[in-house]
């Protein structure tokens, strides 16, 4: 036997074992989801990802895992945000409060009954225009009605409500959050009811668990809660807060910078959330993906542009019931003006003088919407919560934000966002197209 081929067995065995330790770490993968597909009839279609210690992400239409609904009790792939909330309440020890603009889950309103008639100090603020809904709300909020949960809408400062109460935010024992973009509705989180292809509105919840930050959101809680349902109107909601500027907060894998809604517009819009969106935005090198139910703000739009013109690569779906209204920034990036129903053009609006055809909307089961409030910058920093891109959510509203940097966290929500622009219509579609010529018909001259 040669030199050579005394040297090339001992590789070839190499290769041979690795090659074997790879086929079993696939068979083994393989073995797992079959697992769960005979458990379950259906099998996630990618692997989870790695979740940060500190922060974890769910998303309702997630690849990577597969649950039973509740009340339509239908398999379907995706996390289940109502078990995530449910498992948070049943930690608590000492106290829960949640500020969500509106609950219709039976399974939370009981859950979170069960906890008070614990001795468990349960406080729940609602935005008042869907305290007193119909059907499964009326049903969640009776249970809540017939038990010891402290209760109170945006009306309790003595006014007839704030822009909206928008947060969607849960704080137990002043330890953990749980918050994000879904209200604690069928339709926010498992599907529409009446819509067997409904799979949710796409939507994120994050735990946090971070005495730092969850004293933040506490502190935001009490505000608006002040001495609970009782005689004095000492509730603050809206502009009735004082301001509260950015506040950056240190975890151990990374820092998270915190800020409520609403900035009064008396101040400089630098120093409010939509400022931090912009500011954060402005620090993109490479790469800006977009998930947005709704972005109405020009400022964020130029500043977009700006970073575009450096080079940032940017990606953007909106959810189609408003990529192309006349207010949408959508069509700023596609260099397009439409008028609004008075066949006037948005005061300021800038079109893009270099458009892009990265934008657009995503492809969603029937009845469900883009209602994700996120983008990712560099693939490393987060921007997410209960706010919408616009003046409204900036300046009426009470909502939360927050600038996560953190890669592990990152690469969930980049995960879905290609989810969500796997089929895509971007560019100036044929929607567009019909949307330019009635604009067209019904302003002569437009």
């Amino acid at each position: 036997m040669s030199t050579s081929t005394t040297h090339i067995l001992p590789i070839r065995r190499r290769w041979i074992f690795l090659g074997a330790c790879a086929l079993l770490l696939v068979v083994g993968s393989s073995f797992r989801r079959l697992a769960l597909s005979s458990a379950t009839g259906l099998q996630p279609l990618v692997e989870p990802l790695a979740q940060d210690p500190h922060i974890q992400v769910y998303f309702n239409q997630s690849e990577a895992s597969v649950y039973t609904e509740p009340y339509r009790e239908v398999e379907r792939h995706g996390d289940d945000l109502e078990k995530v909330i449910l498992d948070a309440i049943a930690s608590a020890t000492t106290s829960i409060d949640v500020a969500v603009q509106t609950l219709n889950l039976p399974l939370v309103a009981e859950a979170l009954a069960e906890q008070a008639s614990q001795g468990i100090q349960v406080r729940l603020i609602l935005e008042n225009q869907y305290s007193q809904a119909d059907g499964e709300q009326a049903i969640a909020l009776q249970q809540l009605s017939n038990s010891q949960v402290l209760r109170l809408d945006d009306t309790a400062d003595g006014s007839k409500g704030s822009g909206l109460m928008h947060h969607k935010f849960v704080v137990i024992d002043s330890r953990v959050v749980v918050t994000g973009s879904a209200n604690f509705t069928q339709s926010g989180i498992h599907g529409d009811a009446d819509k067997p292809e409904s799979r949710g509105n796409a939507n994120v919840l994050l735990r946090i668990e971070d005495l730092a930050i969850a004293q933040k959101f506490t502190e935001e809680f009490n505000l608006m809660w002040g001495d609970g349902p009782g005689d004095r109107p000492d509730s603050q909601f809206g502009l009735q807060k004082p301001p509260r500027p950015a506040q950056p907060l240190t975890l151990p894998s990374g820092t998270l910078t915190l800020q409520f809604s609403p900035t009064s517009s008396t101040l400089p819009w630098e120093q409010s959330v939509n400022g931090l969106i912009a500011r954060t935005l402005s620090q993109s090198t490479r790469s800006v993906e977009l998930a947005l139910f709704v972005f109405s703000e020009q400022a964020i739009a130029n500043q977009l542009e700006t970073q575009t013109t450096q080079g940032t690569q940017l990606r953007a779906l909106i959810d189609p019931g408003f990529t192309y209204r006349s207010y949408s920034e959508a069509l700023d990036m596609l260099g397009v003006a439409l008028p609004n129903r008075h066949c006037k053009i948005e005061t300021d609006n800038r079109l893009w003088r270099r458009p892009i055809e990265s934008v657009g909307m995503p492809t969603l089961p029937e009845g469900d919407k883009l209602h994700h409030k996120f983008a990712v910058v560099d693939d490393t920093t987060v921007i997410v919560g209960s706010q919408n891109w616009s003046h409204a959510a900036n300046t009426e509203n009470d909502e939360t934000l927050l600038v996560i940097r953190n890669p592990t966290v990152a690469a969930h929500f980049n995960r879905e966002f290609e989810r969500l622009y796997r089929a895509p219509e971007l560019g100036k579609t044929d929607k567009l197209a019909w949307k330019i010529a009635e604009a067209k018909e019904r302003c002569p001259g437009f």
